[in-house]
């Protein structure tokens, strides 16, 4: 079987291109993981997240061991069969839906007793028993338990948070089952306070991880401190390792996170803009809900073979959404996810040619010039019938 091992393949200014191995086959970084939380991708089916090249996907520990149960998937052949993706699966421990919860869950030193939010039914989750769900769900990379407090709070409050949380760590790797091809990745917390990053990454490599993420941003401190937060983080972190930035975001937070040497992304993003007519695209976001649109008959993107582009117009997607027909949604997640995934094969070309600084100017200049005139498009339409 495969060892779990991520080579690198280039490296350009910070950015690295490389190919991580697992059991479950191997991905090309920099990637983008869509996010299926409870065991699907919203909208869509697996062979439409195949065909927009995605190598990997996420599911969610909190939502699966509620519904339908950690025990279920396992009887049911483990994650992977159950929605039809025998490739790579990462998992998240649950802690950011747990610490979500507000006045239904209650933290301790060991772990959160909460209340299920479908229907209020009493619940324990704590390192073991988060990567105990995670062993029976067969994720191919197991995400450690970490707290997630909610920001902005006061740095002592941090501090307190992210020691809890390396103590979680150690705790979820001495109960990580190794297995040939399989991951577990630490998770480095600490707000936007360079100190604490710097602790929290020491004490996750002392305990030694296959991989090691960043947790803690995209929740409201703004772009440029996220960056910066990067700036200090990413350096102290293995320079054999892959490294993962959770929950982040904007095709432009995803560029900005491969140059400062990120490797794995994920985010609801796309897929909650594609139900809600949001389009991204190489000439910045359309919503496809307004007017303008009722008579386009251009496709999305000129530069896009997706099924909404090689067979709809932006008119229909228009309609559909103003009928609330859900092909709309569709649709447009399917199209979204490929731009996502056709742009992260741009920035691992770039960096392997050596020419990421041009390319991504190129991708900020296109996204600031906004939607594509008549006079520019590239080319006609609609085909003519034949």
């Amino acid at each position: 079987m495969t060892a779990f091992n991520w080579r690198c393949e280039a490296v350009d200014g910070r950015a690295r291109a490389g190919v991580l191995e697992t059991a479950h086959g191997p991905v090309a970084t920099p990637t983008f993981m869509p996010v299926g939380t409870v065991g699907t991708v919203k909208a869509m089916t697996m062979d439409a997240v195949r065909s927009t090249g995605a190598g990997i996907v996420l599911g969610n520990t909190y939502h699966l061991m509620l519904r339908p149960g950690a025990e279920r998937v396992r009887a049911l052949g483990g994650l992977h069969r159950m929605m039809d993706w025998p490739g790579p699966i990462l998992t998240d421990s649950g802690g950011f839906q747990v610490m979500s919860l507000g006045a239904l869950r209650k933290l301790d030193q060991d772990g959160v007793t909460f209340q299920s939010h479908i229907d209020g039914s009493k619940h324990r989750l704590d390192p073991e028993r988060s990567t105990a769900i995670q062993h029976a769900l067969d994720a191919t990379i197991t995400m450690c338990f970490d707290e997630c407090p909610a920001l902005p709070a006061q740095a002592d409050a941090i501090a307190a948070s992210m020691r809890l949380s390396m103590r979680w760590a150690a705790r979820s790797r001495e109960a990580f089952v190794q297995r040939e091809g399989y991951g577990q990745f630490g998770i480095v917390q600490g707000g936007v306070e360079p100190e604490l990053r710097a602790e929290s990454a020491k004490a996750l490599c002392d305990i030694g991880f296959e991989g090691y993420a960043i947790g803690g941003l995209a929740v409201g401190e703004g772009q440029e401190l996220m960056f910066a937060t990067l700036d200090v983080t990413t350096p102290l972190l293995p320079g054999d390792k892959p490294r993962y930035l959770m929950g982040v975001g904007t095709p432009d937070d995803l560029l900005g996170g491969v140059e400062r040497g990120v490797d794995m992304f994920d985010c609801v993003m796309p897929t909650r803009a594609g139900r809600t007519a949001r389009a991204y695209t190489e000439r910045g976001t359309l919503n496809l809900r307004n007017a303008r649109f009722a008579t386009d008959a251009r496709p999305i993107s000129p530069d896009c073979d997706c099924l909404a582009c090689s067979r709809h117009s932006r008119a229909y997607l228009h309609h559909l959404f103003r009928a609330d027909e859900i092909l709309g949604p569709m649709l447009l997640t399917w199209h979204n996810l490929a731009y996502y995934q056709r742009m992260m094969r741009g920035l691992r070309t770039a960096i392997v040619a050596g020419d990421l600084a041009a390319h991504g100017a190129a991708l900020r200049a296109a996204w600031a010039q906004g939607d594509w005139t008549e006079e520019e498009w590239p080319q006609p339409s609609i085909p003519p019938v034949s």
